[in-house]
């Protein structure tokens, strides 16, 4: 089962000085509003989607189904490639990619993947979910902060409110509704989970209905430095998609990655001189 998940996403520090009066270092303490944040989300996911890299990083996949058969349940390490590839109109896209180097601890036979659960495009999109963007589609609320923990991390609680009219801007594209936690130094997010109740596992076709069950997406986030900047990317991505109930009536498809050892991609070249050719 391979999932597709569109979404994309950015930074504003609030600084006192040591000189600043004690009304204004009390105002810059003061918890933004849910405008606020939406705002400094959205310069970052800019800042994102223009200065991002191309990269590249360690990737380890646990994909399992369960109940199945053992041997359909498998650990995948792979070079994950982010590239930022130039489109006919003047825009740039991020592209997903992987080079698989070894399956269940033995050396790749092929690049095709035959998992039970793959996941692709929460590079892409998943830090828009939460964006002044996605305003239409998405209903946002601030939960109210600790008084007592000024610096307790901000959380955004979302719901979809999706009519067929804004249907093709939205990245959420069925009914679901999760939670953003936000970093309040960076105003990045650090934690992003989707739930979709109902989420279509397989389109019905002529007589047959669709199959339905429920989907989770976890994101987890952390700072990475490239090109002398720090961006937040992914560090864990997990899926579940549960179909049926009870336990012997229940179908859990699973994906679990993780990232680590992040490097810019770079392509250089340079000329070769006459002299330096290979003489036959």
């Amino acid at each position: 089962m391979r999932e597709r998940f569109k979404a994309s996403c950015t930074t504003i520090v609030l600084t006192a000085s040591l000189g600043m009066s004690p009304w204004l270092y009390a105002q810059a303490q003061k918890t933004p509003t849910l405008a606020e944040i939406l705002q400094r989300l959205e310069v970052n996911l800019k800042r994102y989607d223009t200065r991002l890299p191309s990269l590249f990083c360690d990737e380890e996949v646990v994909s399992k189904v369960e109940p199945g058969l053992p041997s359909q349940n498998t650990v995948t390490d792979a070079i994950f490639r982010l590239k930022r590839t130039s489109n006919s109109d003047g825009t740039t896209s991020l592209v997903e990619s992987r080079e698989i180097r070894g399956v269940n601890g033995k050396t790749a036979a092929r690049q095709n993947a035959e998992s039970p659960t793959l996941l692709d495009g929460a590079f892409e999109g998943g830090l828009a979910v939460v964006s002044v963007n996605q305003a239409a589609c998405v209903n946002y609320t601030l939960q109210r902060a600790n008084k007592k923990r000024p610096r307790e991390p901000y959380t955004i609680r979302f719901a979809t409110v999706l009519t067929s009219q804004d249907s093709p801007r939205c990245l959420l594209s069925e009914k679901s509704n999760g939670i953003a936690v936000i970093d309040p130094d960076s105003m990045e997010i650090t934690h992003l989970e989707i739930r979709t109740p109902r989420h279509v596992i397989q389109p019905g076709y002529f007589y047959q209905s669709a199959v339905v069950g429920q989907r989770v997406i976890t994101i987890d986030y952390e700072p990475v430095a490239l090109n002398g900047q720090a961006f937040w990317l992914p560090s864990m991505i997990d899926l579940q998609v549960t179909q049926g109930a009870g336990s012997f009536h229940k179908t859990v498809w699973s994906f679990h990655a993780t990232y680590r050892n992040y490097h810019q991609l770079q392509v250089t070249s340079r000329i070769v001189h006459e002299h330096e050719r290979a003489v036959p």
